[in-house]
């Protein structure tokens, strides 16, 4: 879920990116507990479209006339096909039971109010029961949590791990927890609802005051239903999840779901223990070791309990919505808990403030945070012609310390496609971002289903806009479609120009996450070659280089679509050292097709390689 302003403990903040100005890189990883040996590779998939071979597309549509994807979908040819891009993780989008606008009253569910649920399909991120999954699916929705779990052990068959979604900072507005656990109370259940704040609440409340919806949204696009009536019953009304403290939210607030409370007063100060001084440098276990004869606010206890009873199924990690919206000290006990439990375990966070990265990381013991507002949005200004490369080494410098937590994407299911004509404009030149991203980084690298054949988000689901495939209504997603071909997941009905991207991206994943050396040190080559004077672009061109001690690579990518570029790249005598190279010729060998080769000529400790790059064209060169 992104927004360009939140509302914390009801201070606005705003979110802005910074930089640094420096060129050479070496990846610091004093901080990393257990560095990985090698990169791994996230697919997130949203579940419920994944799997739906219908084409109808009708906006608003019904399942009966959309379709709609099953856990059952993911055959063990799916998991085969998926991870054979070279994935290491699976990112399961949306299966926490969310509020839906479907009848499942004959499995115990209550019908949720269109009045507070956006779309027809629901948001992933209203969750109405934490302790079961989406009936939408199940094909025997009273069965819906036994089918995941064996799609869980589906998924640990075929070699992969398993991500979902955790949620902690709000939840649905009808939240029911039909499935709690033996002693488990529901959220709320013990709340003082005459006061707008205690500790141990689960929610902020507005005393004496009822919620009343907000002006403007039309549910269900003007279709009728018994649970529109213009009004939902919520008496005191509770903050909304973005932290409005007004009864009436605005149409632009996230008005589907109420606040969870943390043990922030309303004035914004804590009410809970904090961590002494020194813990950023100390491990999950000293943290965990550290809350375990606290007394903390309910909420953390509840949130630990959910994402241990996940973890005792068998997920293995988990991606949290709007981190930074939740004090870090929460994140530490809930950390620390389940790294108690598995200490493999895959822990990724939306965090979109710089300044707050490394308290996230270091004393919060998140093991990835998304580098969105630095790295990919730098990228989607560079493809849209706003921005030379350069930029790119310098957010790369500012984050050297922490590098291998700052996890790369290009696509997710909260931005445009990067096929969309509103962020790339085609799937092809997502390729020379797609490089970057996955060569620039010791830190994962994640994809969004449909990106590797070029999805674009074109449909119109209800809920929201094109170009971004609608995670709010029943939809198909056509390229994706094309490679599931009605379940055979082949590719069938790809085209050649769809089948090709996909074998770029099977190429480069596989690659960058068996290669020692993207896991090793960074060096840019953008300025000593801007100065060069040999024919080097550094307006559409980016080079670098990364290394351990037994690989050596030299990436080179070209951002222009119409302009190809022969060049001699410079490779400063620094390098050169730090590679033990001796005078003479080496050979160079593209990594991604295995065609393109060169020579390195090292020549009075420096090195010239000749180059003629194409239009979007990339290559990975390794030193042989």
């Amino acid at each position: 879920m992104i927004t360009k302003k939140i509302i914390i403990a009801g201070i606005s903040i705003l979110l802005i990116a910074t930089g640094c100005k420096t060129k050479d890189v070496k990846m610091s990883v004093q901080n990393k507990e257990s560095v990985p040996e090698n990169k791994a590779v996230v697919y997130q998939v949203f579940t419920r479209l994944f799997g739906n071979k219908n084409t109808t597309n009708k906006p608003w549509g019904t399942i009966e006339e959309n379709g709609v994807g099953k856990f059952n979908d993911f055959t063990d040819k799916a998991l085969h096909e998926i991870k054979d891009l070279g994935v290491t993780h699976i990112w399961y989008t949306g299966v926490p039971h969310h509020a839906v606008i479907r009848d499942y009253t004959a499995i115990g569910v209550s019908n949720d109010d269109p009045e507070v649920v956006k779309g027809r399909a629901g948001s992933p991120y209203a969750v109405k029961d934490y302790y079961n999954v989406n009936p939408d699916l199940a094909v025997n929705p009273a069965k819906r949590l036994e089918e995941f779990e064996a799609l869980i052990k589906r998924t640990h068959k075929a070699n992969l791990k398993v991500i979902i979604d955790i949620v902690p900072n709000h939840i649905a507005r009808k939240y029911e927890g039909k499935n709690n656990p033996k002693g488990v109370k529901d959220f709320g259940a013990d709340d003082d609802v005459t006061v707008e704040y205690k500790r141990d609440n689960n929610f902020y409340y507005i005393p004496n005051t009822p919620f009343q919806l907000p002006d403007g949204d039309k549910p269900l696009n003007g279709e009728s239903n018994p649970l529109i009536d213009g009004k939902f019953d919520e008496n005191p009304a509770k903050w909304t999840g973005n932290g409005s403290r007004m009864a009436k939210p605005d149409k632009n607030d996230w008005y589907e779901t109420v606040k969870v409370n943390y043990g922030i007063r309303p004035d914004g100060t804590k009410d809970f223990p904090e961590l002494p001084a020194g813990f950023d440098k100390l491990s999950a276990k000293d943290h965990f070791e550290f809350w375990k004869d606290k007394n903390v606010p309910n909420s953390w206890i509840k949130f630990r309990d959910i994402a241990l009873y996940w973890t005792a199924k068998g997920v293995d990690g988990f991606r949290y919505d709007m981190a930074e919206m939740v004090p870090y000290e929460f994140w530490s006990y809930m950390n620390s808990a389940i790294k108690n439990v598995n200490p493999d375990a895959f822990l990724m966070a939306e965090v979109y403030n710089p300044k707050e990265y490394r308290n996230y990381i270091h004393l919060g013991k998140m093991d990835y945070l998304y580098d969105k507002v630095e790295t990919y949005d730098k990228l989607k200004d560079i493809i849209q012609g706003k921005t030379p490369p350069d930029g790119l080494s310098y957010i790369q410098s500012g984050l050297q310390d922490i590098d291998i937590h700052m996890l790369k994407f290009l696509d997710n299911h909260d931005e445009q496609r990067l096929a969309s004509p509103e962020f790339a404009g085609s799937p092809e030149k997502g390729k020379p971002m797609m490089v970057v991203s996955a060569m620039i980084t010791s830190a994962p690298i994640m994809i969004y289903f449909g990106q590797e054949v070029g999805e674009a988000g074109n449909e119109n689901g209800g809920f929201g806009s094109h170009s971004r495939t609608s995670i709010f209504d029943y939809v198909g997603v056509p390229n994706h479609q094309r490679w599931m071909n009605d379940g055979a997941f082949d590719g069938g009905k790809l085209s050649k120009s769809e089948k090709d991207l996909r074998d770029f991206y099977k190429r480069l994943l596989s690659f960058s996450g068996k290669s020692s050396g993207v896991m090793g040190q960074f060096q840019d080559l953008q300025e000593v070659n801007r100065h060069a004077g040999l024919g080097y672009d550094p307006n559409h061109l980016y080079s670098f280089v990364r290394w351990s001690d037994n690989q050596k690579l030299i990436v080179i990518t070209n951002f222009s679509s119409d302009a190809s570029n022969t060049f001699e790249l410079k490779i400063p005598a620094d390098i050169i050292n730090k590679w033990n190279l001796k005078d003479g010729s080496y050979t160079l060998k593209d990594q991604i097709y295995q065609k393109s080769s060169t020579q390195l000529v090292v020549n009075n400790g420096e090195g010239k390689a000749t180059v003629t790059i194409h239009p979007l064209e990339s290559f990975i060169y390794q030193l042989n």
